[in-house]
This record gives structure tokens, C-alpha cells and sequence, in this order.
């Protein structure tokens, strides 16, 4: 009896149908696979509210809701106003700085003319002692320190527009104590002011004028002027 014969190309063609039926799946999932992912939308990180206290300027402006665009507009509102606050104030210590210290006119600088003419006038030093032991202060106060104590000084303007500086304050030397007068008048239309009387009271001891406009007025000849009883040299 004869057995049955199966022909290779037979055996070739069933088993490469075989392996074509179990590979295509895998093609399919192989290449279906990034389609489903790209199709996918991201969803946004969420962000906190912007407010006046936590704004960073970092969101977009067309990303902001109507309340978040007036918590952002009242920001920069006030910090607007801080600036143009910090502007005045720094104009106004600028100002006052060279009023009373770095003008030719301040009073600093006119405290410390005066002190100079004290250290150079002999009749002080006489009484005084050396000139660079002299110290000159303002009122006594609780400060221990002579450079914390306050210059006593007055500044007005007169009917005619002439400026008055006045300037009470104490001188010490080593044989010595003083106390010192200062007034001095700016004319109106000038720049500079100009010495009314400078004297320095010692106890015991005849004032010392350093200044005098109505002794200087009467050794020129000229007589000074007189308004409401009081004399303007």
C-alpha cells in the first residue's frame, strides 16, 4: 500500500500564509500606535490668580480675566506712586542738603566762617587760649558728644524782602569760655549775605566785636538806616 506525498512548494506556501496572518497584526498595532497619541490634546497647567500682591508680570496680558487686568493696573498704579514718592523725597533731602550744608550761604558754612574768625582774632585768642584747642558747639543737651549739640538759628524775611540769619552758639578753650552772636542780612536782589554783628561775650571780660555794620557805617561817614526803631547797616 502506498503512503500519500505532500510537495514542498505546497509546505513553502502554508507556511508563509501562517506567518503573513500572525505578522500583520503586529504591523497594524506597530503603526496605529502614534496616530492614537498625536490625535491626544495636551490639557494646560493651571495657574494660580494674578492679584496686586503676586503679580510677576509673567502671564500675558490677553490671558487675563477683567479682575485680573484691575489687580494688575492698580499694581503698576502703585508702584507708579511709589516711584514718583521716592522722586520728591529724594528732591527734598537733596534740597535741604544744599541749603544747609553744601551752599557758600548755608548755615553750616556760615557757622564755620565765623568759627575761623574766632581761631584768627588775637583779643580771642588772649582770652581762649590756643586756637587749636578752641571747640565750638551748639546748646547743651543730654548728648554727650559736642557735634550732636544743635546750633541755635533763626532765619526770617524782613517787610522789604531782606533775609535775617541769626546764630546763638558757645566756643570753649583751654583758659576759657565764650558765648557767640551772629546776624547777618541778605539786601534783597543779592546773593550773599552780609555781616550785621559778630561779637563774642567772654565773663569777666569787655565783648569782643569781630562784626559791626553801624561801627564800620560811622567810620565810612555814612549814617545807618533806621526802619520801626530798629538800625540796618
Amino acid at each position: 500500500m502506498m503512503k500519500p506525498t505532500t510537495s514542498v512548494p505546497a509546505i513553502r506556501i502554508a507556511t508563509n500564509s501562517a506567518i503573513a496572518q500572525s505578522a500583520r497584526p503586529l504591523f497594524v498595532r506597530h503603526f496605529a500606535s502614534p496616530t492614537g497619541l498625536g490625535t491626544t490634546a495636551t490639557p494646560k497647567p493651571k495657574r494660580r490668580s494674578v492679584t496686586p500682591f503676586n503679580d510677576t508680570g509673567f502671564v500675558p496680558w490677553n490671558e487675563l480675566s477683567a479682575a485680573e487686568k484691575a489687580a494688575r493696573a492698580t499694581q503698576q498704579s502703585y508702584n507708579f506712586g511709589m516711584v514718583i514718592v521716592g522722586l520728591v523725597c529724594t528732591g527734598g533731602v537733596g534740597y535741604f542738603l544744599w541749603t544747609d550744608v553744601f551752599s557758600p550761604e548755608s548755615k553750616t558754612n556760615q557757622f564755620n566762617r565765623a568759627v575761623n574768625m574766632i581761631k584768627k582774632d588775637h583779643r580771642c585768642l588772649e582770652l581762649l587760649g590756643d586756637a587749636n584747642k578752641i571747640s565750638a558747639h551748639g546748646d547743651e543737651t543730654f548728648n554727650k558728644w559736642r557735634r550732636a549739640r544743635p546750633i541755635t538759628s533763626t532765619e526770617k524775611t524782613d517787610a522789604q524782602g531782606n533775609q535775617h540769619l541769626m546764630m546763638h552758639f558757645y566756643v570753649e578753650g583751654p583758659l576759657a569760655n565764650g558765648v557767640v552772636q551772629c546776624h547777618m542780612v541778605m539786601p534783597r536782589g543779592h546773593s550773599e549775605y552780609e555781616y550785621k554783628y559778630l561779637f563774642v561775650d567772654i565773663k569777666g571780660h569787655e565783648r569782643i566785636y569781630l562784626e559791626n555794620a553801624d561801627t564800620a557805617a560811622a567810620r565810612s561817614g555814612k549814617k545807618p538806616l533806621t526802619f520801626f526803631g530798629v538800625k540796618w547797616g
